[in-house]
């Protein structure tokens, strides 16, 4: 039977994951990123990288933040928006606009080696001034849709009622069901 592996060095993600999908395993690749404003083909080019020189199945993730009054901005580039101006920063930019609205979305892609698949899932929410002490990326900055507590507020369980990445994951799980039938 083929390992499944889920391309991660963030430990908080593994454990997210197994909740879902128990039967898989971390494995750490020191992959390049290209930098692009879509989220697929930055995952599509690590797997590809990945099935290089390792054999199994393999999933990765990408998880950004589009902020509707810029376009969609950061997107995918969320990363480097936290590391250059903090979430502090990029409140202080949504401030200025009367729309707070985001979307946090999760992509995940799965290889078998031959084929790749995208699984997707999506809150809608706002931009709020930085609260919580969950410092997970950019956490203390959305509130999601239903909620009155930003996901650095919430605990893992009550981040998971709303969890983009559980929402792909559940997608991914029901794939990978159906094609080991």
């Amino acid at each position: 039977m083929t390992k499944l592996y889920f391309i991660t060095s963030n430990k908080n993600k593994l454990i997210e994951v197994k909740s879902i999908i128990a039967d898989v395993e971390q494995i750490d690749l020191d992959l390049p990123e290209i930098q692009e404003l879509d989220a697929r083909k930055i995952i599509e080019e690590k797997l590809k990288e990945a099935v290089k020189n390792n054999s199994g199945e393999f999933f990765c993730e990408d998880t950004s933040l589009y902020i509707n009054s810029m376009n969609g901005l950061p997107g995918p580039l969320i990363k480097w928006f936290l590391e250059s101006v903090k979430d502090k920063g990029i409140f202080d930019l949504v401030e200025r606009y009367e729309d707070k609205s985001a979307v946090a979305k999760t992509i995940i892609g799965y290889t078998d080696g031959e084929n790749m698949a995208f699984f997707e899932g999506e809150v809608e929410g706002d931009i709020v001034s930085p609260r919580g002490d969950r410092a997970f990326g950019w956490d203390k900055l959305f509130q999601p849709k239903g909620s009155n507590k930003t996901f650095g507020e919430m605990t893992l369980e009550e981040k998971n009622k709303f969890s983009m990445r559980k929402k792909a994951l559940i997608r991914l799980k029901n794939y990978l069901d159906e094609v080991k039938k």
